[in-house]
């Protein structure tokens, strides 16, 4: 079980805070783990096991708990009468009314509570009005290559061609087979539909939705609208509108499957209000939707780079630059870098257009353009690198 050390150091570093820590993130990306993680470091630092309390809420052992007064008072009995009780509650959107327990634990003398969901939303409703300004997320997401390569070992490029193509999942690490493979990935993609959208969402059409994630999933990197995929869908001869492409977008976002990025005018130093794009939180999730013969290597490259820049903290943008785009603008502690990704850059022309629009940037932030190439170079102080060298650093 590889440490998931970035998430697990933010959790150490908030024990025993005044707050509330909301883990947050798409349905099997690790939060469970985290969780179990991070208790056995409390138990490390010498804390007994009657001071913990877990809860996951997708076990049935606990399904009589999904009621939020009986919640309350099985979690109530069984606080440490003398010491901090460290109370756990996995997947808590299940249990209707989930806040009020929340908020009652919270005002509690000897409390530290720890929640995880794997819908946005949570933190939108009843909870952030409840606990404004006591609450504090951390969104988590998927392996990242390093983590992946911490598990799998070998030689870094096999493990490479196995991320790239079977995607971030924790779980995928572990299997070699390509029938069982899908069916995990399936088993994954079907419950977030139907459990943290269509479920939650009470969206009827389910094929329109499922439409919807394919043109989604099959366009990550371009520039994407409502109105274009409502278009698109009615040219094939569905009946839909831009409002309802909208709602299950951001019934999408809401559940962690894509996540969208808006543009910036680099030299406006302003953010633009239409045409973003969006990325995916999983390509292995896209190899089973498109099969594997839909191999966009580019645009994969931009989603795994882009999750890996949010990964590390950095606000993320698409740059505009006169009539060029730059990939990525990423933004942290109010410094900048700059990234272009391409597949490979040994061709002249598909240099030359990858690296104009980071010419045309005059300030002096860091500009990088991320290949699979293995030549790496310093054009003007333009860095090429590695996808594999860019992704464990």
């Amino acid at each position: 079980m590889v440490k998931r050390k970035r998430y697990l150091e933010k959790l150490k570093k908030l024990k025993d805070m005044q707050l509330i820590k909301v883990v947050t993130g798409f349905r099997r990306c690790g939060k469970s783990t985290l969780l179990t993680q991070f208790q056995e470091y409390l138990k490390e630092c010498g804390v007994e096991h009657t001071q913990i309390i877990n809860i996951n809420f997708e076990k049935i052992e606990f399904e009589h708990l999904l009621d939020y007064k009986s919640l309350y008072d099985y979690v109530i009995e069984r606080l440490h009468p003398d010491k901090t009780t460290y109370i756990f509650l996995d997947e808590v959107q299940l249990v209707e009314n989930y806040q009020k327990v929340v908020d009652s634990l919270f005002v509690r003398d000897n409390v530290d509570v720890y929640i995880t969901g794997s819908n946005a939303q949570m933190l939108s409703g009843k909870l952030a009005t409840l606990l404004s300004g006591r609450y504090i997320e951390i969104e988590m997401l998927p392996l990242s290559f390093a983590e992946f390569y911490e598990l799998v070992g070998g030689d870094k490029r096999d493990a490479w061609k196995r991320y790239f193509s079977n995607g971030s999942l924790p779980y995928t690490a572990y299997i070699n087979d390509d029938e069982i493979l899908h069916d995990y990935l399936l088993g994954i993609y079907n419950t977030v539909l139907l459990k943290d959208v269509v479920e939650r969402k009470k969206i009827q059409d389910i094929a329109l939705l499922q439409s919807v994630v394919k043109f989604i999933f099959d366009n990550i990197g371009n520039i994407v609208s409502s109105k274009k995929i409502s278009d698109s869908l009615v040219s094939y001869g569905r009946k839909t509108t831009s409002v309802t492409i909208e709602n299950y977008i951001q019934s999408l976002l809401e559940a962690y499957v894509i996540y969208k990025v808006e543009r910036y005018d680099v030299k406006g130093k302003q953010h633009l209000k239409s045409l973003e794009k969006y990325y995916i939180v999983d390509t292995g999730l896209r190899k089973l939707l498109l099969g594997k013969n839909n191999t966009d290597i580019g645009h994969i490259l931009e989603n795994i780079v882009y999750l890996e820049l949010i990964r590390k903290g950095f606000k993320v943008s698409i740059g505009k630059v006169d009539d060029l785009e730059v990939d990525f603008i990423a933004e942290k502690d109010g410094d900048k870098e700059y990234y272009q990704v391409s597949a490979s850059i040994l061709d002249p022309g598909t240099f030359k257009r990858e690296i104009e629009p980071l010419r045309r940037i005059r300030d002096n932030y860091p500009k990088y353009i991320i290949t699979m190439d293995e030549i790496t170079s310093n054009d003007e102080g333009i860095k090429q690198i590695n996808i594999i060298d860019f992704l464990l650093q």
